[in-house]
Order: C-alpha cells, then structure tokens, then sequence
C-alpha cells in the first residue's frame, strides 16, 4: 500500500515538473506611533542599543527536503521575571522552549527549527505542525510548490496545503502568540479524526513571536527601535529577513498576521486604495468570504467585547485601512502567493492600560483577546481546508499571469459586495528592467542582490546587447517582468503613483521606490521582444576595482554609502586623506593596498585623483536622531555618540566631537544655562547638520542659519522629484528624494545656498496635499528650497535638509548626500 501511494506521487510529481512551453476605535483605528510628532520629539539613545547584536541568519536548514517532524532541541533562557506578558498572564519569552521542546516529544505531529535570531540574539521559533512526512514525501511537496510557483498545475488533492500564521510582530500586542500556542497544541496533542485529517492534507507554519525583544520590554519597536510592520520591502532588521525568508520559503495559501488593539476586533480585507500591482480579483473573493467566517466566529465567542467585529472593506472610510504598501507582513506576503490578513484584537493592554489597569482586569482583557486569536486561526485552517482546491488554484493563476506576461483583469462593480470604482487600482507590467553601474556600480550591485534575496529573477548578461535602441554592456543585469512574481518585482522598481486626490488619508507612507531612491541606474524597457544572452543571478557580481595607475594617488566619489564606508574605515586605520571641494576623497598612492582591500570589502571603485584637497581625518559625531537615522550612521562606519536634551543637561563632553546632527528629541531653548554655554562653545568650531522640524527649529533657536522653515502638511509623503544645485550637497545628488512631514525654507541669508530644490510636480509618488486651510499643499511646495548649506555667523558650517535622506533605512541612494554633509560641516 505505501509503495503503490509512493509510485503515485512520483509518477505525478514528474508530470507537474514537465517544462512547459513558452518564454520564462470607533470605529477608525488611531494612527500608531512613528507616523506622527514624536519622530523628531524622542531621540534615540545608545542604551536601547547596547547588545545589539545585528544577526542576519535565515534558513538554518541545510536541506528544505528533510522529512516531518524535524525535531530540534532548543536551547532554554533563563526565567526572566521582568518580561512584561507575564503581568497579563501570557506566556513569557523564557517559556516558549521549554514548552515546545515537550510538545516534540510528545507529538510527531510539530516540528520546530531556529531560522534566525533577533537583535539582542533570542532565537525566532518556526513552528511546523503536518502529518509525518518521509523524506522523499517532502521532496515531492517541494516540488509541487516550485511547480505551482511556475504558473503550472499540480495534482490538488496531493499538495498539502500551506498556512501561515504570524505573531507578536509587534513586542506589545502580545496575545498572538498566546492564541497560537492553543492552537500549536490542540494539533499536536488532539486524537480526534478531524485533526489528523486536516494535518494529512495541509502544513501549517506558526511564527510563534516575531518580535521577543519587544514582547520582553513591551515594546512595539524591536531593539533596534523599528517598526518590524513597515520594514519588509527594505529588509534591514534580522527579524524581518527571518519572516521573508519564511513566507518564501512556505508559499502559503492564506495567512494570518495578529495584531493589537482596535476596538471590536479588525479584520482584513482593507479599504482602497489597494496596491496597484496585485491581481486583486484572485484576492478579493477568498479575503472578504474568509474575513466574513471569522467576523462569525470571533461573535460566536459570546463575550460583549467581540460582538461588533469590523471589516475595512465594509465598515471604513477610504483610506483609513488602506492596502496600498508592500511594508506590511499581510500586503508584502500578497506577491507571494497568499490570501492574507491583519487581524487586530480587541481590548487594549499596552502603553497606558498596561500602567494603570489592575492585573486582573489586564488578565480579564488578554484572555478575551487570546480567544478571538485561536478564533481566527481555527476558521482560517477550516476555510483552507474547505476550500484548498480553488485556492491553490488561486495561488497557481497568479503566478500563471505573472510568467505569460498577462495584463490585469479588469474588476467589475460588484464582483464582491460593495466593490466599485474606488477599489479600482492597475498598472501596467513593463517588459523588462535594465540594471547598470552608469552611477554606482555598488548601488547596481546591492539593488540587484535585494531583489534575489525577495524571490525575484534577474539574469546577468554575458554578452552586450541592444534594447530600446540603447546598447548595454556584459555585466549588466536584467529583470525580465515575465516572471511569476512580477508583481514583488514591479512594486520594488516602478516608481509608483500619487494618490493625493484618490483618498483624504493614508494610514502609512504612500510612495516608495527601489529603482528611484537606492542610488543605481535602472532603465525600463516598456514592451517588445528582446533577446540577450543572460544567465540567473544567485548573487550580483563584484564591484571593487582600483582603476588607476601604480603611483598615482586615488580617488573616491561619495556617491553610495559604500562609497562612505569605505572612507570611513580608511580613516578608522589613521590614514591620511584628502577631502576636495566638489567632495571626492583622496587616498595617496602609498595606500594603494588598503584602497584594494576596501574596494573588494565595499565594492568601491577608486579612479586617478586629481591634485589638491583638505586633510580629513576620521569624524565622531553627536546625534540626537530617530532609531532609523543612527542605524544608517553606524553603518556608514561614523563615530556616533547619542544625545538629547536631557543627555546635554546632564553634562556632555564636546572635546572630541567633530560634527552635530540634529533629527529628533533636542530643544536648544530646553537646554540649561551650562549645556547652553558648552554647545555654543562647539559651535564655534564644529559642524551641524539638521533633518526636520526638530531641526529647523534648533537652527532658529540656536541663530545660526537665515533661514525660514515653512512645513508642509505634516502626513505628506513619498518619493519627491528635486533639482540639484552646485553646492557641496547637491552636486550629483539624486533627482528624487524621500518626505515625510515635509519642510521647506524661504528668505534665505546672504551666503546661505540652496543645494536643492523641490521640482515643479512635486511628488513622484506618494499622498501629499493641502491642509483644510489651504497651507502645506504641494504647489506651495514647488520650486522651493528643501536643503541649504551655509556658515553661521558663529563659524559653524551648516545644512539643513527639509527632506528625509534616512527614512526607515529606506532609501538608500539618499545616505552618501548625508555623508557629504557631514563631512562638508565638519571639514574647516
């Protein structure tokens, strides 16, 4: 019997891998913090950082193919009676494997594997529960996935089908991973028929805490203080590697994201605007039915709490829920395949409830909120089950369309209840993208890198060929659109669509673009055949090259943060640079060999330096900044030492600080008579380089610049076209820059230079327009200055950025024009 039901797996896994043909509260939730004020009001300070630990591990199996269960066991923490779930009675962090390390050995049922690490270095838990599983089982599995993957069929009533379920990717909305552990044991454990048959037919995958550095602190942020929910697209966090990598490597069916608290209970499907590069309609249908059960099931609970559940799609106001960034774990896992959700329990215990509520109410609240969790994991496995054929089906169509290259369907009026023109959003696939080193051959290299590590296809081409009328060299890259996720694709390298006028709010960015803000050459090739001999890029090319002859001295142009690190490690040897006036650094030609292992570490590219420049030497940095900007910093290899007001009142040595940057959390006119005198004593002879309202209003407070800071509406953001100028900072700048409550400066000084300007269509992409009362619009915006560089009438050098070069460690192209300040600022 198991021979015959083995010969018949294979024989249809060969079958499916045929190649085939052709060319490959009430009821509107509160806007969450770091989408407001506080981002320039709270700085960031050294000791939220102190073990950090920066892993970036994913995957940690050798082979995918091995087969169910794969026990692991896991390493044990010690108690740790500080953790902050267990005041709500829930599980703390320390719990965990122990728990699951008895359920291993109970069950051949659960398997668990360690896929990475967060930032202070607690293991990230992928929690497995299916049927046994041979090794050879499991390859056939994978194959079907790969299969499905290609657009192509498989065999439905033998691929098993996936779910995932994510929780506590934020560290204060604990109960996800509370209502999981329910649900983790009652499949391990449960002898009932209905259960062993569900786990015969299906694999479901549990990111048991996404976040335990934040469920251990409570906080939402992990310790690197970033928002994990608005990071996938970008990828800078460990955790957020961890869950790419998980949602790839699954392809689930549908999944499930636990969230807290908005009253009710919330569940997806969003409002408009919804992405423009998804095949909604294979969306739609399952999300909304799916999103009606468990509106149903979380009722059926009986408790008051929960009897009003909300559905955006049905209940909100355009704009208030929307679907529109790939930033989010449910809208990012979408161009994987997935029918997904956000699911937002019901009754608050973080921040202020935490503080002042009673435990036991706090305990009341949380086991309310962990049945609605173990509610909607049970109805999702049902609905899966119910319905596993349409939905791979599903899943195998949108890739379908993605390879064959297939327009969008056009969605009528009621294709699902209340779905009319305002759902209705499209783009247009190009053919193809073309990546080079024209600008930066680093910034070509990690953009390309970025897009196999998301499942995107490019190919390198061996040969030089012709497209567009336009000749391209071997080497550069390809990103041909007909590819299964050419929605992942096109959503990272499109430059996107300004969306002010289709809805009054957004609920986070609106505009973003990979192939605008990350520095590299990208050109798009819109429709026809082409052809060039290529081949699948597992990782780009190396970059670095020392291109000039032996004796001579070398030369470097910050255009990359590469290029910045690289600088600033040459100088943490103690070598003697140059800076130049337009910002190339000079290395001697007695360097040579450290600027040849540079430019292998980095992938720089020096060139023959021309004579002159200032010496330069390495630059020890005081910043008050958001957690986003001192990530950024540290990278670029500066000496940042952390303040704030508070931290310069207490006293603060300015003797060997070389530069001040000023984003968020320092008040000039806070600061006591002391901190005042020893600041302005700095001032004297360092330079200052400010971002955003916090740092406008320290230029004004501190009488430095002549320059009037005018704000743009304060929820304006996205992808901003610039015209650069001459100046020290804007010279070869790129022509788009990234805002978010947006600035700009007017009645400038004598000797105060516009580095650059905003251009007459102000947003590229984005959600940007006037306050009710006319102000803070995008045409009061155009054509004015939104950074200046000057000297104080005190001797400090300074810039001012209206715009934001660092946002969410997002836009990378930006960070070298920071650097190039920094330096500029400092350099007398």
């Amino acid at each position: 019997m198991r021979r015959t039901l083995l010969a018949v797996l294979l024989a249809a896994a060969a079958i499916v891998a045929a190649p085939a043909n052709g060319t490959a509260q009430p009821s509107s939730p509160d806007r969450e913090p770091g989408n407001g004020p506080e981002r320039n009001e709270v700085a960031t300070l050294d000791n939220a950082f102190q073990a950090q630990l920066a892993l970036a591990q994913g995957e940690n199996q050798a082979d995918r193919h091995q087969g169910y269960p794969r026990r692991t066991k896991l390493r044990t923490y010690p108690e740790n009676t500080a953790d902050k779930s267990i005041k709500l009675g829930l599980a703390p962090y320390h719990s965990l494997a122990p728990k699951l390390n008895a359920l291993q050995q109970k069950s051949n049922r659960i398997s668990v594997e360690v896929v990475g690490q967060s930032g202070l270095g607690r293991d990230l838990y992928l929690v497995t529960l299916t049927a046994p599983e041979s090794a050879t089982q499991t390859r056939i599995q994978e194959q079907f996935r790969a299969t499905i993957e290609e657009g192509r069929n498989v065999p439905a009533g033998l691929y098993k089908a996936p779910i995932w379920i994510n929780n506590n990717i934020h560290g204060d909305e604990w109960e996800g991973t509370d209502g999981a552990l329910r649900v983790i044991e009652h499949l391990a454990t449960s002898n009932d028929a209905e259960t062993r048959n569900l786990l015969q037919r299906s694999r479901v995958y549990f990111n048991l805490t996404a976040n335990p550095d934040g469920r251990v602190a409570g906080t939402r942020v992990n310790s690197a203080g970033f928002d994990l929910n608005r990071d996938f697209v970008t990828s800078s966090q460990p955790e957020n590697r961890a869950m790419q990598d998980m949602v790839e490597r699954t392809q689930p069916l549908m999944m499930l994201d636990e969230h807290g608290y908005v009253t009710n209970t919330l569940i997806e499907p969003t409002t408009p605007p919804h992405g423009q590069n998804y095949d909604f309609d294979l969306y739609i249908k399952h999300g909304y039915a799916g999103g009606l059960l468990m509106e149903k099931a979380v009722q059926a609970l009986g408790h008051p709490e929960t009897a009003k559940p909300e559905i955006p799609f049905r209940d909100y106001p355009v704009g208030e829920w929307d679907g529109w960034a790939p930033i989010y774990t449910a809208q990012y896992s979408m161009y994987h395949g997935a029918v997904s959700y956000t699911i937002e329990i019901p009754q608050q215990v973080n921040r202020q409830a935490y503080e002042t509520l009673p435990a036991t109410e706090l305990q009341r609240r949380s086991k309310i909120n962990t049945d609605v969790v173990e509610a909607t994991i049970k109805t999702t496995l049902d609905y899966v089950d119910d319905n596993r054929r349409s939905l791979i089906a599903n899943q195998t169509e949108m890739f379908r369309r993605g390879a064959a290259g297939e327009k969008q369907r056009y969605i009528p009026d009621g294709f699902v209840p209340g779905f009319g023109p305002e759902d209705r959003f499209s783009t247009e696939f190009p053919r193809a993208y073309v990546i080079t080193a024209e600008r930066s051959a680093p910034a070509a290299a990690r953009l390309v890198d970025q897009l196999v590590r998301h499942d995107v296809r490019v190919e390198r081409a061996e040969k030089p060929f012709t497209l567009g009328g336009k000749r391209y060299p071997a080497g550069s890259y390809v990103v041909d659109m007909h590819q299964p996720k050419r929605g992942l694709a096109n959503v990272m390298l499109e430059q996107g669509s300004d969306i002010s006028a289709k809805a009054p709010v957004m609920y986070d960015i609106s505009g973003w673009s990979h192939r605008l803000l990350w520095g590299a050459s990208v050109d798009i090739f819109k429709s026809g055949q082409f052809r060039f001999d290529g081949k699948p890029v597992v990782a780009a090319a190396p970059t670095g090259d020392v291109d000039a002859a032996p004796g001579a001295d070398l030369a470097l142009a910050l255009t990359d943060q590469k290029d910045v690190s690289a600088v600033n490690d040459l100088l943490s040897r103690g070598l003697g640079l140059r800076r130049q006036d337009d910002g190339t650094i000079v290395v001697p030609a007695s360097e040579r060999a450290a600027a040849k292992e540079v430019a292998d570490r980095y992938g720089v590219r020096f060139t023959t330096a021309k004579p002159g420049g200032q010496a330069l030497q390495r630059k020890v940095i005081a910043a008050a900044v958001s957690a986003d900007e001192l990530q950024v910093l540290r990278e670029s290899g500066f000496d940042v030492r952390t303040i704030s007001t508070a931290v310069l009142n207490a006293g603060f040595d300015w003797s060997r600080i070389d530069a001040l940057y000023v984003g968020a959390g320092l008040s000039y006119a806070q600061l006591n008579a002391a901190a005042k005198t020893g600041l302005d004593e700095f001032l004297k002879r360092g330079g200052v380089v400010t971002r955003g309202a916090t740092g406008s209003r320290f230029n004004t407070e501190a009488k430095l610049l002549q320059a009037t800071p005018t704000a743009g509406w304060e929820d304006a953001n996205g992808v901003v076209n610039v015209v650069n100028g001459t100046g020290p900072i804007g010279a070869n700048a790129l022509p788009h820059s990234f805002v978010y409550a947006p600035q700009w400066f007017t009645n400038l000084g004598t000797g105060v230079t516009v580095e650059q300007r905003y251009g007459s269509t102000v947003i590229a992409s984005g959600h940007w327009h006037a306050r009710d009362n006319g102000t803070g619009g995008q045409d009061a915006a155009a054509g004015q200055a939104a950074v200046v560089s000057g000297t104080a009438a005190n001797g400090a050098k300074v810039v001012l950025f209206g715009t934001e070069p660092m946002f969410r460690n997002h836009p990378k192209g930006l960070y070298a024009q920071v650097a190039r300040a920094i330096f500029w600022t400092s350099t007398r």
